[in-house]
Order: C-alpha cells, then sequence, then structure tokens
C-alpha cells in the first residue's frame, strides 16, 4: 500500500506528492506490480509487504552501489525479494532469511511462478542462521532487515561482529549498506505524545506497539553511535534506515 510522506502541509498534498514521486522515478517489472496488488487486495497482513515506491527506491540503491549480493532479513511472501533480485540482475544473488515456514512457502512458490531463480532462503530464527552465512559465501553488498523490531539491535550486533576488518570471512563488505526498514514507526519514534497514531494502550509497557517503538529506538541509536557506519534515516514510508560500514 502506498503511504503519503507526511512532509507537507496536508495529507493531501503528501499523496499527491508522492504518486508524482512515484510516477517519475525507475519503474518496476509489470508482474511485480501486479503481484503487490494482489497481496495487497488478498491478505490481511499485507502490511508487512514494502511499497512499490519504496520498491523502486531499492532497486536504485542497489544499482548505486554496483550491488549484486543481497542478504533480506524478513522474507514475508517474497515480493521484496524478487526486488531485489530485478535490481541485482540474472548474475547476482539473493538470500532470504526467514521464520515463519508458511511465508517462506509461499515466497518460494511466487518466485518459482515469477520466474525468480537467483533468490534462495533459509528458514528459522535469524539470529541461529546468521553465524552460518559469513563462513560460506562472500560478502554481501546490502543487508535489508525488515523482520521482528525486537530483533533489530540484535541483528545489527551480529552483522557487526561478523564483518570485523580485515576479517577473512565476513558478513558485510567494506562499504556495505544495511538497510532497516519501519525505523520511525508511523512516527511514535519521534514523537509519541502528540501522534494521532499513538494507541489507546501505548502507555503500557507490555503493549505490542509501544515494545517494538522502544526496540526500534534503541537500533537508530546503536546505529547513529557507532562509529564503524555513516547513516541517514529518511522519514519517508514508515522510516528506512541507512547505514554504510566503513571500514
Amino acid at each position: 500500500m502506498k503511504q503519503g510522506t507526511s512532509l507537507y502541509d496536508t495529507p493531501y498534498t503528501g499523496r499527491q506528492v508522492t504518486a508524482y514521486s512515484e510516477a517519475q522515478s525507475l519503474d518496476i517489472p509489470q508482474l511485480l506490480r501486479e503481484y503487490h496488488y494482489r497481496i495487497c487486495r488478498e491478505r490481511d497482513d499485507s502490511n508487512y509487504m514494502i511499497s512499490t515506491f519504496q520498491s523502486k527506491a531499492l532497486v536504485f540503491l542497489a544499482r548505486a552501489i554496483g550491488a549484486k549480493r543481497v542478504l533480506e532479513i524478513g522474507v514475508y511472501v517474497g515480493f521484496s525479494a524478487m526486488i531485489w533480485s530485478h535490481a541485482v540482475g540474472p548474475q547476482g544473488k539473493v538470500t532470504g532469511l526467514e521464520y515463519d515456514e508458511e511465508y517462506a512457502k509461499l515466497a518460494q512458490e511466487a518466485w518459482k511462478e515469477q520466474g525468480y531463480e537467483n533468490i534462495d532462503v533459509h528458514v528459522g530464527p535469524a539470529a541461529e542462521t546468521l553465524p552460518k552465512l559469513a563462513d560460506t559465501s562472500e560478502p554481501f553488498d546490502i543487508i535489508f532487515i525488515d523482520a521482528d523490531k525486537t530483533g533489530y539491535s540484535g541483528y545489527l550486533r551480529q552483522i557487526l561482529e561478523m564483518s570485523a576488518p580485515g576479517a577473512k570471512n565476513r558478513l558485510l563488505r567494506p562499504g556495505g549498506i544495511i538497510a532497516a526498514d519501519n525505523t520511525l514507526r508511523k512516527g511514535l519514534v519521534a514523537d509519541p505524545e502528540n501522534n494521532p497514531s499513538r494507541p489507546a494502550d501505548f502507555d503500557d509497557p507490555e503493549s505490542f506497539q509501544a515494545i517494538a517503538v522502544a526496540a526500534i529506538r534503541e537500533y537508530n541509536d546503536l546505529a547513529g553511535d557507532n562509529d564503524r557506519l555513516e547513516t541517514f534515516l529518511i522519514p519517508l514510508w514508515d522510516g528506512m534506515h541507512l547505514s554504510r560500514l566503513v571500514d
């Protein structure tokens, strides 16, 4: 689903600017746009999927740095993995980590149906799968985090630990990008007090949204305070946090 930028005086203007900007941006294959539309129409949890506008930004990012290897933490039903595959081309490689076996199955069916042959998926907790990847593959150019929010900080720590300067085997290459999605949580991360999206139970520290916001705030601070990373938090979509690994 498309989301306005919220950077303009009215939601209407935000939606118009978003539509105009998306139309002026690079295109993605029609089959992927149709798949995205179908998931939005048929699934109640389609909000787990990135928008087509954000997809174009990811394609641009990957091609701008010449990425050929992408790791995705959180696959859902496979749309974003296909976007990455489109970005890196048939000679590139996309590796997905997905906790939910049913999501992984649906993703694999979609990849086969759409003809994407350079994507694979590891099913299980990402924290357990990540250590196995650095020893068995070339470094990744981009790591995209779009999974359980409480796991974000742990994933970042693992990525940095497994990408030590000078290490023979490392997860992310020097100059590689870590892109984390949903890092503003409808603006609640920046302003939880005066936000119309604030849920009624937000003051309960055990509420789902309060836990997620606290976890994302921890991730943003952890990345921003790390000397090995250069960061840029984009206030579009639901917030996308970019970190460049300096070393």
